[in-house]
């Protein structure tokens, strides 16, 4: 038995069981934290190791750093790299209490004058750094960076001062959108999904969906790949789907999209999975390492979308 206490999979032959060839991916390719999470997921594994995991990225700050976040190199922590601190412990149930306080603080001491985050902050200087994350004196408030944490610390009932201006730059922002790119607008819905007001989020929610379709920031059929645009500073293959948008049935964003052209998504999605049993991921790619580190997240993500919407994956 695993050293987790999580149960084996079945043998299943590998070309009959996406989840058995993904779980041999990750034990070859991934670091401890996504190990961990593959194992709490799909092989009843516990929340403790991951969260043991997690700690290695942690700083005196209440952040995190130590590339947590493969885009940034370097020990400091960095609003985005805190992001994806609290998408882990989320998912693992741990979005609360002591550890997430400390969050608060360090999020408080980084903020910019109107409350928010920026994407990067000047303590990153002198660390290797992707080059569409400029590293500059005084960074803007960024809803790339706001509003998934606004969102995750919503869904989690946590309450503290930092919030409050935090959620109204997210609402100014989210319903001012008239031009946009897919990163931005996944943002956006962390944000709304979990929004205390859900009639408000609803509203905004069906705007940004027109607002998807009428710029084409989404690609409604996978079979076709060649004419649909991609959008400017995106990699030439970082094409978007609805189940980039809409990760399970309960997002907002499922409604944008008709149950044909989700199908056609899913579809495309549970076909992507590669020989060595993991899934590619559609990103830019500035260092050697960037995309290498990100599939393993790349497959658990997959994974979980598909079976959100019951398609069987072993």
């Amino acid at each position: 038995m695993p050293e987790t206490g999580a149960s084996p999979l079945p043998q299943t032959p590998p070309a009959h069981s996406p989840l058995f060839r993904a779980e041999h991916f990750v034990w070859l390719t991934a670091r401890v934290l996504e190990q961990r999470l593959f194992a709490y997921h799909f092989l009843n594994g516990g929340p403790d190791p991951v969260e043991t995991a997690l700690d290695a990225y942690r700083n005196a700050d209440g952040g995190y750093g130590h590339a947590l976040e493969p885009d940034l190199r370097g020990p400091v922590s960095q609003p985005l790299h805190t992001a994806h601190a609290l998408r882990v412990l989320d998912a693992v149930g741990r979005c609360g209490g002591q550890r997430v306080e400390r969050v608060c603080r360090y999020l408080t001491s980084v903020s910019t004058l109107d409350g928010a985050l920026p994407a990067v902050t000047p303590a990153q200087r002198g660390y290797p750094t992707a080059p569409f994350l400029p590293v500059v004196d005084a960074p803007p408030s960024e809803l790339l960076s706001t509003g998934p944490v606004v969102g995750l610390l919503h869904r989690n009932e946590v309450w503290h001062a930092w919030l409050f201006r935090a959620t109204d730059f997210c609402w100014q922002v989210v319903e001012s959108l008239q031009v946009s790119h897919p990163g931005e607008i996944q943002a956006a819905l962390t944000f709304l999904d979990s929004a205390p007001d859900r009639s408000r989020a609803q509203a905004t929610a069906d705007r940004l969906g027109r607002l998807v379709r009428d710029r084409r920031l989404v690609t409604l059929d996978p079979a076709d790949l060649d004419t649909s645009p991609v959008s400017p500073g995106y990699a030439p293959d970082e094409h978007h789907f609805p189940h980039d948008y809409a990760r399970t049935p309960g997002s907002l964003a499922r409604a944008w999209f008709t149950d044909d052209e989700m199908s056609r998504s899913l579809d495309f999605l549970a076909t992507g999975q590669q020989e060595d049993g993991g899934w590619p991921t559609r990103r830019r790619r500035w260092a050697p390492t960037t995309a290498l580190e990100a599939r393993p997240m790349a497959t658990i993500e997959a994974l979980q979308t598909l079976r959100a919407y019951g398609r069987e994956v072993g």
